[in-house]
């Protein structure tokens, strides 16, 4: 199955290292972050899933809920879960799903058999309140994901919605936006007061 940006994120009910759940209901009026490793007890995942709740306080402060999935049990998620805490420093709260029979690894289209035919690659969706696929990346099995990135895309979704612009290449919060060519002068004017600089009648920025 295909997933595409504004595509509504498939439901599901599946067992977690925190309980059952079902998908939609757990979102509730959150963001969330649902990214898939290839396995438990593998080095650089290891690291993702560390990295992960080391910047649960970063997640809560946007609002985002970050959940995990591999294709192992909730046993095994466990027992693993003990390794990440001691290797990473932390203390790791957030579900981890188990999928052990693929379903929804293929739901989400997770499983890429020239990588492997039953370890899910790297995959992230970003999902928003109302559970429509906001952002996708797919990273290869040996390329740990950069958090750093995960967060900045996060803040421009967020600060995108709020305010009705685009944000530039390399853009972080502080920096100016854009007005999208699909705002007029006018309305751009009466939406932001402060002024904005026209560098071409296609391209005008803004500082927030």
């Amino acid at each position: 199955m295909t997933l595409r940006i504004g595509d509504i994120a498939p439901d599901f009910t599946a067992e977690t290292t925190t309980g059952l759940i079902t998908f939609h209901d757990w979102i509730g009026d959150d963001w969330a972050f649902f990214f898939s490793h290839p396995a438990d007890f593998t080095p650089v995942c290891t690291t993702e899933m560390g990295r992960t709740s080391q910047l649960a306080e970063q997640f809560a402060q946007r609002g985002v809920k970050p959940i995990g999935l591999s294709t192992d049990t909730v046993k095994e998620h466990v027992k693993w879960i003990e390794d990440v805490n001691d290797t990473q420093n932390t203390d790791l709260r957030f579900p981890i799903v188990a999928d052990a029979d693929l379903t929804i690894a293929k739901q989400y289209d997770m499983i890429h058999p020239s990588e492997s035919e039953t370890a899910a690659v790297r995959s992230v969706f970003i999902i928003d309140p109302d559970k429509k696929i906001r952002l996708t990346m797919t990273y290869p099995m040996s390329v740990g994901r950069n958090f750093d990135e995960i967060l900045r895309v996060i803040d421009a979704l967020q600060t995108g919605d709020t305010h009705k612009i685009a944000t530039p290449a390399d853009w972080v919060p502080g920096r100016d936006v854009i007005i999208p060519p699909s705002v007029n002068d006018a309305d751009a004017k009466s939406s932001f007061p402060q002024g904005f600089e026209t560098i071409r009648p296609y391209l005008r920025t803004v500082k927030l």
